[in-house]
């Protein structure tokens, strides 16, 4: 049966890049939506104050969204942000997990903080909002989680801790849609392509030309077509998708053509 009212959704690093798209096609698409991300840059990212840029569009475009900073990696805060979308709407429908940091180096160039600093946001964040909300999806008899992975959780170079927090995601995903099945709680996670976000800024042009030319459409992934998945594994029409990866890189990260060769 298709919901009758606005779904309440929420999505963490939802104001900059990928997360700003989510957010822009979510609340397009009839979410009431609450999103969150951090002001000030983050290590590996060139993403800042992204708070007034997402409201800036969302008023273009005639769109409604909920705008907040949260540290995801910090449990008072999240429980603090979930609370008070339960105590509005007094439901959650459907969590995107999206924060995530993306430094460099192998693991003799990473420092013990910064490990902890990834683990911390990229995977601890994941569990600690899926955490807060399936507790009130279970009473409210199901809803869906989406987390945002990543092709280094398969191991890439150069990317230590990233990739492991992003194995991370994989692996607690499964798990979470093993356990809330009969829960009716779906969970999935998307991987990105080589996609424009805050942590690809960093990169160089020619890598992404180079990129493009291995996609079905001849160009770079946009942020648009990560939300797009996104919103798909959300709706109604994915009803019975649980426990699945849908990558949106073209075969980019599942065993196809080097990604940069």
């Amino acid at each position: 049966m298709e919901r009758q009212v606005a779904p309440v959704t929420l999505v963490t690093g939802g104001t900059y890049g990928i997360g700003r798209a989510i957010t822009l096609t979510l609340a397009a698409q009839g979410h009431t939506v609450y999103a969150c991300g951090l002001e000030a840059r983050q290590v590996g990212s060139i993403a800042e104050a992204g708070i007034a840029g997402t409201a800036a569009e969302l008023a273009q475009r005639q769109l409604g969204a909920d705008l907040a900073e949260v540290d995801v990696a910090d449990g008072a805060q999240v429980r603090a942000w979930v609370a008070g979308v339960l105590s509005r709407h007094g439901r959650i429908d459907a969590l995107v997990n999206n924060a995530a940091i993306h430094p460099r180096g192998d693991v003799t160039q990473t420092d013990e903080a910064l490990w902890d600093h990834v683990i911390g946001v990229n995977l601890k964040g994941v569990f600690l909002t899926c955490r807060a909300v399936i507790p009130a999806m279970r009473a409210a008899g199901g809803g869906a989680i989406v987390n945002i992975g990543s092709g280094a959780g398969w191991g890439k170079p150069d990317l230590a801790a990233y990739s492991a927090s992003k194995g991370g995601v994989f692996a607690l995903s499964a798990a979470m849609a093993w356990d809330h099945l009969d829960d009716h709680i779906r969970v999935n996670v998307v991987v990105p392509g080589g996609t424009h976000s805050g942590m690809t800024g960093l990169g160089s042009v020619p890598a992404f030309e180079r990129l493009a030319s291995r996609t079905a459409t001849g160009r770079v992934t946009e942020p648009r077509d990560v939300a797009n998945a996104v919103a798909f594994l959300l709706s109604d029409a994915a009803t019975q998708i649980s426990g699945t990866v849908l990558d949106v890189g073209c075969f980019s990260h599942q065993g196809g053509r080097p990604l940069l060769a």
